[in-house]
């Protein structure tokens, strides 16, 4: 006995390790899985000035927003105090900078401004536009196989050369989703956002 001790012992350790090492492959296996792709668009319904293009440079700023839409992920709540995200699925960019592509190709749409980038073309542009993302996920409704797609941006839009806001909004839209089946997520995304980037980009463009 006293000399198989030391030699079971030795034999369980190394079963031990064998399965966190088995643990381990699986966990890299399923980091390495590919997701889906998913992207949203500007909205096709924003009509082009028909005036004369102002002489704007707009910056749009990268969007904040709280940690866990700070992903690529797809999020997706069951209840109001969790967050969780859709399997197998991820947007084409980090939610801000989706968000941040969006207003863009949407005042780009609108063909009112000089110029609109993520960057200014020198030292700095006329007006920066400061935004925070509340919502962009799916609230599951209770007790039902439905979900509500909610968007709620905060948008300012601050004057550069003294740092002065000149006008702010809040942009909501929300779409149900029939199933939480992800194409049917997917497309009431699409329709919330169609109607947010709609709204903000008429919003810009008469404001400025």
């Amino acid at each position: 006995m006293k000399t198989w001790g030391p030699l079971r012992h030795a034999m369980m350790v190394m079963a031990l390790a064998a399965l966190s090492g088995c643990a381990a492959i699986s966990a890299v296996s399923d980091a390495a899985t590919p997701l889906d792709v998913y992207e949203l668009r500007a909205p096709d319904s924003i009509a082009a000035t028909s005036g004369r293009v102002l002489a704007r440079d707009v910056i749009v700023e990268i969007p904040t927003t709280s940690g866990a839409l700070a992903t690529d992920r797809i999020m997706i709540r069951p209840n109001a105090l969790q967050a969780q995200y859709l399997p197998d699925v991820r947007w084409s960019e980090p939610t801000p900078v989706m968000v941040q592509t969006l207003m863009l190709r949407s005042i780009e749409a609108t063909g009112a401004v000089r110029y609109v980038g993520r960057k200014p073309l020198g030292v700095s542009g006329d007006f920066a536009l400061v935004t925070e993302v509340i919502d962009f996920q799916a609230d599951v409704v209770p007790a039902t196989d439905t979900a509500n797609v909610q968007i709620t941006l905060l948008v300012r839009i601050v004057r550069e050369s003294d740092a002065s806001i000149v006008a702010s909004r809040r942009f909501t839209a929300s779409a149900v989703a029939t199933t939480t089946e992800t194409s049917v997520v997917i497309d009431a995304f699409s329709s919330a956002s169609d109607q947010v980037f709609a709204d903000f980009a008429q919003w810009v463009r008469a404001t400025l």
